[in-house]
């Protein structure tokens, strides 16, 4: 059995494109869960606000933001852009993977700065790297939801 991989947005876009416009959708709808693994193994969850650049899945935190320093020592997380009501509306779209820290990129810099990202003097960032997505929708009426996944492939 091989080594699951992750991959950057722009890849996981390529290879599953109603799943990736699908996921934009979600990601921009309101406020998404970031889980990481806190330093005693546990779980912390915190209120994120991903958005794609240039094909890469980003977020930026305060220097000492507790979920910064979850990733710092343990890159692994899982985020999830939740439905909009009690009755799965919108549906829901859910990833895991590994988060890796951006530094000095400027060119990526300069387009999350124009793409609403605050400085990078003030702030950290992350890039999330795709291993699986789930996503979810629920019809009126429908007696299950319609899955989709979708894998990193293995190497």
């Amino acid at each position: 059995m091989g080594t699951v991989q992750a991959v950057r947005w722009q890849e996981f876009e390529a290879a599953a494109p109603e799943l990736g416009d699908f996921g934009r959708q979600r990601l921009q709808a309101g406020p998404c869960y970031l889980g990481t693994v806190r330093r005693d193994g546990s779980a912390r969850v915190h209120p994120v606000s991903p958005k794609v650049v240039r094909g890469h899945l980003v977020l930026y935190m305060y220097p000492t933001s507790p979920k910064g320093a979850d990733l710092a020592r343990d890159p692994r997380f899982a985020l999830h852009a939740t439905v909009d009501d009690d009755h799965g509306t919108g549906g829901e779209f859910s990833l895991r993977g590994i988060a890796q820290r951006i530094i000095n990129d400027d060119a990526l810099g300069e387009e999350l700065a124009a793409g609403g990202f605050p400085a990078q003097d003030r702030y950290i960032r992350f890039e999330l790297l795709i291993s699986s997505v789930l996503a979810g929708t629920y019809g009126e009426g429908a007696e299950k939801p319609e899955l989709r996944r979708w894998s990193a492939p293995t190497a």
